[in-house]
């Protein structure tokens, strides 16, 4: 496999990422869809590190920092779908009108 056939395979998990925020309206599915996007970025920069840099520890770092990020965000994520969903006991974000300003 070369860079091109990873960069192809990030860009198609982008894609298909940013397809799901787009057309999903389910929260569950949106916040799924978001972790498809940063897996295609992780991909990204561990086949750019793996290629293309000198230290290839450098670019294992990036993904060991959005993992992290990751984590936290699905931690937050989640706890705020539970609460809309005890109070609504539904997840359609085009009914879930609390959040406006």
């Amino acid at each position: 496999m070369t860079l091109s056939h990873f960069i192809v395979l990030s860009l198609m998990l982008c894609a298909i990422g940013v397809h799901g925020v787009l057309t999903r309206r389910n929260l569950i599915g949106i916040l799924l869809s978001v972790e498809v996007i940063l897996n295609g970025a992780n991909l990204n920069f561990a086949a750019f590190a793996h290629f293309r840099a000198s230290d290839p520890t450098a670019g294992a770092i990036f993904p060991i920092f959005v993992m992290a990020v990751s984590a936290c965000e699905m931690a937050v994520a989640l706890a705020i779908i539970i609460s809309m969903y005890r109070r609504k006991r539904r997840l359609d974000v085009y009914r879930l009108e609390e959040l406006n300003g």
